[in-house]
């Protein structure tokens, strides 16, 4: 990295000068300047590899000296600084393009660590300007989707990828979670390193803190040998925490301690060990609202939600339905060797208008069931629905009569009838939402995530 241009914009001159002489000293070619203005002109004359840039100025914040970098098409990675009270504001500034964020007073190995990695990925986009160098990346190739809403998680994850810090993946069963957290993973600098995923709810809560962390030998019965744990086997690379809302409140407590200090203690030791760990959570709980219940701790909470994407259903993109399936269908007529494989057109009305609870997984379910239960090379209705004549009849078509408006989308006229019911439901239960759980046959968690889709407070129904 010796010789990399580094430009620190900050209205501060001693901090101008530390910062400077700190990056001098690691061989950086260095620029300081205290008014944007007089940088911005630098940065268009002689675009650097990074610019440092404080966020509160007078002349010009932060956010509008980032803005205006990519007004002028400026290929220089830009880093905030920020005090701890505005750290809102600069997670703000990496989802609109930042590369990261260090907080003052700031830790000088973070800081170069990340200087460090700002320039490595500032050389790699100069690099691959031509055509030829950019190649797909395979985890995104999974992704399939050619919507708006799919186009949007791309962006996210490509933007996510450059920097290091925490992201919350949330979204319904289904939906590719993990797919998401392997793309961000693999588009990062972290990429050769190891991607480890654990899920939180499928270990039992007495092994759970032994998993994460690793145990000496004679920690507990049948600890026959010291044994690392899935932060250590991580290591310089990614730690993914699957339905981190099952995490038990006593374990939530030591992981955020071993986030905070970027280190572990093994079960039965007393010595830390040091880890370099990116951690990525999932879950499909409303994880604020837990924090409210007192179910999951509101510090770690903030901790994890430093950058967030949220992955929409099926449901919220059914333009995607028949692209997914003619996907998975591929995959099933190499598999089975019938090239010939098709889904009629009644079966492909069939797929539009399901309701997909299980999301991408289901619809895929779907077609690999249909694909080994369709006799020759025609996949129909019935088929789809495990053979079952009487759930495959066809979907009646409704015909518009002429001059009359056109029907609303199926989504659009189920959102407005869930609506419409849910707020006479809450009416009738004044707003008590087991009462209202109850007489509808849902779950509370399931009646709150609708409640929450739609915009609809319970409060609000009371008395």
């Amino acid at each position: 990295m010796k010789g990399a241009r580094v430009v620190v914009l900050d209205d501060e001159q001693n901090m101008g000068r530390v910062l400077s002489k700190l990056l001098k000293l690691e061989g950086y070619t260095v620029a300081a300047f205290q008014s944007p203005v007089e940088a911005l002109e630098h940065l268009t004359a002689e675009p650097p590899e990074v610019l440092i840039s404080d966020l509160r100025m007078p002349e010009m914040d932060g956010e509008a000296v980032l803005e205006q970098v990519h007004e002028r098409g400026l290929p220089c990675e830009v880093i905030i600084m920020t005090a701890y009270g505005t750290v809102e504001s600069a997670v703000r500034c990496v989802r609109h393009g930042a590369y990261d964020y260090v907080t003052k007073p700031f830790d000088t190995k973070a800081l170069l660590g990340t200087v460090r990695q700002a320039v490595a990925s500032a050389r790699r986009k100069s690099s691959a300007t031509a055509p030829s160098a950019q190649k797909p990346n395979e985890s995104e190739g999974r992704l399939v989707g050619a919507s708006g809403a799919m186009e949007q998680v791309r962006e996210l994850i490509a933007r996510y990828a450059r920097v290091d810090s925490p992201v919350l993946i949330s979204g319904e069963s289904g939906t590719g979670k993990e797919l998401v957290a392997r793309a961000i993973h693999e588009e990062s600098p972290r990429h050769g390193a190891p991607f480890v995923a654990v899920n939180c709810a499928s270990i039992p809560e007495t092994l759970m803190e032994s998993e994460l962390f690793g145990h000496e030998k004679g920690a507990f019965t049948g600890a026959d040998e010291a044994r690392a744990g899935l932060m250590e086997a991580a290591d310089g690379g990614t730690l993914l925490l699957d339905e981190i809302g099952e995490l038990p409140l006593g374990l939530q407590a030591k992981l955020l301690r071993a986030l905070q200090e970027k280190e572990i203690t093994r079960v039965g030791s007393v010595q830390p060990r040091p880890v370099n760990v990116r951690i990525l959570a999932a879950t499909n709980r409303a994880l604020a609202r837990m924090t409210q219940e007192g179910t999951f701790r509101e510090d770690l909470y903030y901790r994890l939600n430093v950058l967030k994407l949220s992955l929409p259903s099926l449901r919220e993109r059914p333009e995607d339905i028949r692209v997914l399936a003619e996907h998975f269908l591929e995959e099933q007529r190499k598999a089975a060797g019938k090239p010939e494989l098709h889904l009629t057109e009644n079966a492909l009305d069939v797929l539009q208008h399901r309701e997909w609870r299980g999301n991408v997984r289901e619809l895929r379910n779907a077609i690999e069931r249909a694909a080994v239960l369709c006799d020759g090379e025609e996949i129909g209705p019935r088929d789809l629905h495990g053979g079952d004549r009487e759930s495959s009849r066809e979907i009646p078509r409704l015909d518009v009569p002429p001059g009359q408006e056109e029907l609303p989308e199926f989504r659009e006229a189920r959102d407005k009838f869930e609506a419409e019911y849910l707020s006479a439901l809450l009416r009738s239960c004044k707003g008590n939402v087991s009462e209202a759980a109850k007489r509808s046959g849902m779950s509370r968690r399931n009646l709150y995530d609708k409640l929450d889709k739609l915009g609809l407070d319970p409060a609000g129904f009371k008395g």
